[in-house]
């Protein structure tokens, strides 16, 4: 049986709102400078399924990190719909010397089997790479 996600939204103009899912967690959502605006949902979204798969295959392989982090930069087409257009996904992680080839291929294997990624696979060009502090 398929996983059921729900959230609700609110809604208010001139574009204001706010997202909630079921555990109570809310964000707030603008077009403003100090508010997160859908796209950057989007690149959120992806990082953290990527994140959550990457982890999942770590934690397999019995491998661990000092840090972690993931920069994420989308491009939306000018021409309508504004799909997205490329991404680009550095992952930069600070682990053991004896550790990076099983964290590039992690990252690969992460790049596969994400949802997400996947799923954006079909209207952007994506790009991803490790590098190591």
């Amino acid at each position: 049986m398929a996983a059921i996600k729900h959230v609700t939204m609110e809604f208010s103009m001139p574009f204001k709102g706010i997202g909630k899912n079921d555990r109570g967690n809310t964000i707030t959502i603008d077009e403003g400078d100090k508010y997160t605006e859908p796209y950057d949902l989007l690149l959120m979204a992806l990082g953290s399924c990527l994140y959550s798969t990457f982890e999942d295959i770590i934690t397999k392989k019995k491998l661990s990190y000092e840090m972690f982090e993931m920069d994420i930069t989308g491009e939306k087409r000018t021409e309508t719909p504004t799909t997205l257009k490329y991404c680009n996904i550095i992952f930069k992680a600070k682990t053991e010397e004896s550790n990076k080839k099983a964290f590039e291929k992690s990252m690969e294997l992460a790049c596969k089997y994400c949802s997400i990624y996947n799923t954006l696979s079909y209207v952007a060009e994506m790009h991803s790479e490790m590098v190591f502090s």
